[in-house]
């Protein structure tokens, strides 16, 4: 595939309109929307948006690849625009940027695509092809320009040849990944290879891209070279590089400063990289530098991303079979439905437990957390996993300081057999004679304060969290309103603040799309364009849907929803809601307990999102289109 075939010529904006980042973001991703590359812009554009979060995709001299891989992808393409007077995209040199390239890769993107996309990525860093791409008229300039420097089979040929003829030079290995696997993982690998070239040194890249892990390092690779560059905005496979002269960076860093990382190599600048957590590695150091703070919220939030699946697949399939229980009695498909979700749900705190451990310890942490989360779950609760897991995952790091000294010989056993006896052992008699006896009985004080809350601080503590998981709408905030909730719900069986977390979660995004249908003037066509996909999301529990209104408008937006999920939230308490699972949305709605539950849960919500809806409204008031 060429890459023509991607980048299209009914794709090309020759004069941005746009004067900022976001303005320019939305511009494009129209754009795709307008020729039906992609069938949701509001997720496209939020995906685009969470990859910037990460590092801006402005690589500096002028260029910017914002990208993203999803299944709203109709078709894998390219979208080429020129703004004429720069725009500030917080490009990594700090200078405006007049090129862009969005990338649009469909989720099942063919490896075709993928290194057709890779090849682009390394034409970037041609200066004189960047420079022409600033005064190209016409889309066909632009794509006799990109035919121009495309590389052709028989280049690719002659640099293979002349690759594996460089022998006797020194050897230099790197790994390359960005998180979505298609840009900056390519650039920084092309990068490195011509400064290499530059500097007289054979650099062998591996790329963890979209494609999967190409030009796989070998143990032969590793013993030949004389250092090793790991340019990785993700986790890769580093234990390899144990006792090597490591450097770790970020792809950005590798795209920019290639020359610079090649020499710290070759001048032996580059640290001796060690697998275990106490020792000299940077990606150590860092860790060892984070705040307690840090590496708590790090932690927990590992355990709570990684439980989620099970919270929604079970809780979702748990309330399907107390639907078919009210319609159709106890048959087989309700004892079926009941199982697979009940079996879905004994995982929670065991998975929540065992990737909090291996969050802090890595692999062998995984094992002793989910015995700490199994015993927890017959009585401890969600607290006592959740503390299980950081004992588990620092009995490793204790029994990692205390072998540091051993014969290299031992390695082997290390892994094998200390690290998970003795972790066990040092685990499960701590749950057992101290954590779980006394979150039990925690447990027992927590259900006895539930069940005797009085109507008005039951409501206050349901505004609370209502209110919170419209602060950050997916980040940390929400999370916690909802990780207190799912642990409520799951030690005590308890429904009601899951009512509030999921009233309140549910508002943003209806009350966005409140807005622009009862203040249709006070939006633009673009924005009116993602109505129903929020109705849609808001309905659905998926409160991210709101992200891009509030990073356009943080302090309109976030202040009118907090309002309006805050009054949601206490309203299902004032009105006794309970939900029957932790996810769903109004799907849930036919499980709810009661016809009561039912009917006020809807009312609770629709309040919440019709009071936000025209707080936000009013408060677009001014905005021209």
């Amino acid at each position: 595939m060429e890459i023509k075939d991607l980048l299209k010529k009914e794709l090309m904006i020759m004069d941005l309109k746009a004067s900022t980042k976001m303005e320019a973001i939305d511009e494009m991703v129209a754009k795709l929307k307008e020729k039906n590359i992609i069938s949701d812009e509001v997720v496209f554009k939020d995906l685009i948006l969470k990859r910037e979060e990460k590092s801006s995709t402005g690589l500096g001299e002028g260029i910017a690849m914002p990208h993203a891989k999803t299944s709203v992808v109709n078709t894998p393409a390219v979208l080429f625009a020129r703004s004429n007077k720069g725009i500030d995209y917080d490009a990594l040199d700090g200078e405006p940027v007049y090129i862009f390239f969005m990338i649009a890769a469909s989720e099942g993107a063919h490896d075709l695509h993928i290194d057709t996309l890779a090849k682009l990525s390394k034409m970037l860093l041609n200066d004189d092809f960047t420079q022409c791409l600033k005064t190209c008229g016409t889309p066909d300039k632009v794509y006799a320009l990109v035919d121009k420097y495309s590389e052709k089979p028989q280049e690719t040929i002659n640099k293979e040849v002349k690759e594996t003829q460089s022998t006797n030079k020194k050897k230099i290995l790197a790994v390359t990944a960005c998180p979505t696997g298609i840009a900056h993982t390519y650039m920084a690998e092309a990068a490195l290879k011509e400064a290499g070239e530059k500097l007289g040194v054979d650099v062998k890249v591996e790329t963890n891209g979209a494609d999967g892990i190409k030009n796989n390092l070998t143990v032969n690779d590793i013993n030949e070279a004389v250092g090793i560059i790991v340019a990785a905005d993700k986790k890769v496979e580093t234990a390899r590089f144990n006792d090597r002269k490591v450097i770790v960076t970020s792809t950005a860093d590798a795209i920019k400063n290639a020359e610079t990382l090649i020499k710290r190599v070759l001048n032996n600048e580059a640290p001796i990289f060690k697998t275990e957590a106490e020792n000299n590695s940077e990606e150590d150091i860092q860790e060892e530098t984070n705040s307690i703070g840090r590496i708590i919220y790090k932690s927990i939030m590992s355990g709570v991303s990684n439980m989620l699946p099970f919270v929604i697949g079970g809780g979702i399939l748990l309330a399907l079979s107390f639907v078919v229980e009210r319609f159709m009695g106890e048959n087989q498909l309700f004892k079926l439905l009941f199982d697979v979700g009940a079996g879905a749900f004994h995982f929670l705190i065991p998975i929540l437990a065992g990737f909090i451990a291996m969050s802090i310890a890595d692999k062998p942490g995984f094992m002793p957390g989910a015995v700490a989360g199994y015993m927890a779950s017959q009585g401890a609760g969600f607290l006592g996993g959740l503390i299980g897991g950081f004992i588990a995952g620092y009995s490793i790091i204790f029994l990692k300081k205390m072998t540091k000294n051993m014969s290299k010989q031992f390695d082997g056993m290390k892994s094998m057999v200390i690290y998970p006896i003795f972790s066990l052992v040092i685990t499960g008699v701590l749950m057992y004679f101290i954590i779980v006896p006394i979150f039990t009985k925690v447990n027992l004080i927590v259900a006895n304060w539930l069940n005797n809350m009085g109507t008005v601080n039951a409501v206050v503590l349901g505004a609370i969290l209502g209110g919170m998981m419209s602060v950050d709408m997916g980040g940390p905030i929400n999370k916690a309103a909802y990780t207190f909730s799912i642990g409520v719900f799951t030690d005590t069986g308890n429904g009601a603040f899951m009512a509030a977390v999921m009233a309140g979660g549910m508002v943003p995004p209806l009350a966005i799309a409140l807005a622009m249908t009862l203040f249709k003037n006070n939006f633009d066509e673009k924005e009116k364009q993602s109505t129903i996909s929020n109705f849609i999301l808001g309905l659905s529990f998926i409160t991210e849907g709101a992200i891009p209104f509030a990073a356009k408008e943080p302090v309109k937006v976030i202040s009118s929803c907090v309002i309006g999920a805050a009054i949601a939230g206490g309203l299902t308490q004032f009105w006794s809601v309970s939900a029957p699972a932790p996810h769903g949305g109004i799907f849930v709605i036919p499980a709810m307990p009661s016809v009561h539950s039912a009917i006020f849960f809807i009312v609770s919500i629709a309040i919440g999102a019709i009071i936000s809806g025209v707080i936000f409204g009013i408060l677009r008031r001014n905005r021209r289109n």
